[in-house]
């Protein structure tokens, strides 16, 4: 898939992205400040330790949750100008997602789960498109087992595949490996890359991995919900 944005733009735009929350008698600030922009095809990792904010500013990057400062463009859309359903519809069609707890159907097969963004963006080849996918990560012969026969390796593995699949500009990925040992996790990481190069996505990971972060071409690093580099 093309990486290029018209005028060659920034993918993603982050301009002075802020959250607050009601605390008692006053507000608990959560992030404040945070500004940083994204190149189509680069990898970025938000390091911090725990509590520092990532996982609040990765929610705001995906516009499921609101800020109460500041903006998020992708590919130049503004999506805090849009409403509830319009942010859904823009996830749907450029953002793909993958998550520390997997967040599998449990329903549904493997293949269910990759099959499930192709048919909810009515894509062509749904079947064909999740098989090749599940094939690429190694599970061509699980297609029909559930989550609760996998390993959680296997797990991430089809997450990784149901994130790929409709091919989005822009991937997010919040501590893809917090629940795997460490072998797992390196071979999981590795996929991730792979695939992301392959399709030229735009990948922001969250991390409090200092060696995964370095795998990325550039980082930022949040203390105490502030932008420290």
């Amino acid at each position: 898939m093309p990486t290029d944005t018209p005028d060659n733009r920034p993918l993603l735009e982050v301009e002075q992205l802020g959250k607050q929350v009601s605390s008692g008698n006053a507000p608990l600030t959560i992030l404040q400040d945070i500004a940083f922009t994204v190149a189509a095809g680069e990898a970025l990792a938000i390091v911090g330790a725990s509590g520092s904010g990532k996982s609040t500013l990765l929610g705001l990057l995906a516009g499921l949750d609101l800020p109460s400062s500041g903006s998020v463009r992708i590919d130049g859309q503004d999506i805090f100008a849009l409403d509830e359903d319009e942010r859904a519809q823009l996830r749907g069609d450029k953002v793909g997602f993958v998550f520390q707890s997997f967040q599998l159907l449990p329903a549904l097969t493997a293949l269910e789960n990759v099959m499930l963004p192709l048919e909810l963006a009515e894509s062509s080849g749904v079947r064909e498109r999740s098989v090749a996918l599940l094939e690429r990560v190694g599970l061509g012969s699980r297609l029909t087992h559930y989550p609760r026969q996998l390993s959680g390796g296997e797990q991430q593995r089809v997450a990784l595949a149901r994130a790929f699949a409709p091919q989005p500009r822009l991937l997010l990925a919040d501590e893809p490996t917090g629940n795997l040992d460490a072998a797992t996790g390196a071979s999981i990481i590795d996929l991730m890359f792979e695939m992301n190069a392959e399709q030229g996505t735009t990948l922001v990971l969250v991390t409090h991995d200092e060696a995964l972060a370095a795998r990325c071409g550039r980082r930022i690093r949040l203390a105490a919900g502030r932008q420290t580099d």
